[in-house]
């Protein structure tokens, strides 16, 4: 009888908070949320990279950062600094891009909820200027602005090993 009162209090906590998370028959769970709240799907947070990193092949620092929230953290491969303002981000990406990246999803884990999603796992870029190729490990949480996902964290670390 505990336990059926501590899993309600669990049910009822998630659903006041406007989200709660079933498991159908296949033990796979699913988000249902409240009008006012945003459950995408796996597909749409994976185009999240690709709108990323299209926009790094444009060569503009500032279509790059308009990926990120006001108020977001970028913990990037090829600095030790981490960048918290949009000045801060696109002085990174004015470097990063002089090297004309492209990035490669090589495995990937996507975990959605209402208004907040995260995707992380492996990726390969190739910059075309210098020919290097770097793997690394990425985690990429996204935000629910009301009319767009926006980045709120972005780390990125290289592959300790070669």
């Amino acid at each position: 009888m505990k336990a059926l009162f501590s899993a309600l209090v669990v049910i009822t906590s998630l659903l006041i908070a406007g989200c709660a998370t079933t498991t159908s028959n296949n033990n796979q769970s699913s988000t249902i949320c409240t009008e006012s709240r945003i459950a995408p799907t796996e597909q749409e947070i994976a185009s999240l990279f690709d709108r990323w990193n299209q926009s790094l092949q444009t060569g503009d620092p500032q279509k790059v950062v308009s990926n990120y929230a006001e108020r977001s953290i970028l913990l990037p491969t090829g600095s030790n600094k981490p960048r918290l303002t949009p000045a801060e981000k696109v002085d990174y990406f004015q470097h990063f891009l002089e090297d004309q990246p492209v990035g490669e999803i090589n495995m990937r884990q996507i975990q959605v909820d209402c208004n907040i999603a995260v995707d992380s796992g492996l990726y390969t870029f190739d910059f075309a200027k210098t020919g290097d190729k770097v793997k690394a490990r990425y985690s990429f949480t996204y935000r629910w602005d009301g009319k767009q996902w926006l980045i709120i964290s972005h780390h990125s670390s290289a592959m300790p090993e070669k």
